[in-house]
């Protein structure tokens, strides 16, 4: 059954201040569509209103998940969640002075998570091998890239049907991008995931998306295949510096 995420003309921002004007988007069943745009241009923000953490002032967030159709602006984000949506924040946000093992059990809450337990660690230390090695290590001491590694693999434990990955590559090694992305790529595969990807890198997003999005000043300003995307006079603009 279909898993999709459906947007139509949303406004959303921070108080006085609107940071999103009428955004639309649609990200089809197992399908990875990346959100593309430079620091400051509404992609965290069009994350947190899916997941509930910014409230819509205007426009319409829909979902359908195994075919069951759902109202996320009439949702709480703890039923967002419990929903089958999960968010990957930008800047991670693990428990530092807790275990890997510990932070990827707290990812399995949800009571349909825990009946899964054991078979989504199965799946984590699979896609992501050295968390299985550092598993007694304290997330804080890990790496960038780990701790990247991590916050991913915490959000596979609530086993969603839909993942939204905000700025996977902020502060990563560019050599590091590409393995991240990678795996990106190989857990969506794995799980069966739809999932929306917020990212900067042009390059390495669109190595792994079916689509994507340019979100510019609040607005989506292009939308479509790699190749068209590359083709845009404003991907060239803001990426290639053509």
């Amino acid at each position: 059954m279909a898993t999709e995420i459906h947007i139509r003309n949303l406004h959303a921002g921070y108080g006085a201040v609107t940071v999103l004007n009428g955004v639309s988007i649609d990200v089809n069943d197992t399908e990875t569509v990346a959100l593309l745009g430079t620091n400051g241009n509404g992609k965290s923000t069009l994350m947190k209103s899916i997941m509930g953490l910014v409230r819509a002032t205007q426009g319409e967030i829909r979902a359908t998940i195994d075919g069951q159709a759902l109202n996320l602006r009439e949702m709480s984000t703890e039923q967002i969640v419990e929903a089958g949506i999960a968010l990957v924040p930008e800047g991670r946000h693990l428990f530092p002075k807790m275990t890997v093992a510990k932070n990827l059990m707290l990812g399995a809450y949800k009571k349909a998570a825990r009946a899964e337990l054991e078979r989504s660690l199965a799946q984590a230390y699979e896609v992501f091998p050295i968390l299985k090695e550092r598993r007694e290590q304290l997330a804080g001491s890990m790496s960038g890239g780990e701790q990247q590694m991590l916050a991913l693999a915490r959000a596979l434990m609530s086993r969603p049907k839909i993942l939204l990955i905000d700025e996977p590559s902020v502060g990563l090694a560019p050599i590091l991008v590409h393995h991240v992305i990678n795996q990106i790529k190989t857990l969506k595969e794995m799980a069966g995931l739809t999932v929306l990807m917020a990212e900067q890198n042009f390059t390495q997003a669109m190595r792994v998306a079916d689509r994507g999005y340019l979100i510019v000043h609040g607005e989506m300003a292009v939308q479509g295949t790699t190749e068209e995307l590359y083709g845009s006079d404003l991907v060239k603009k803001y990426y290639m510096g053509l």
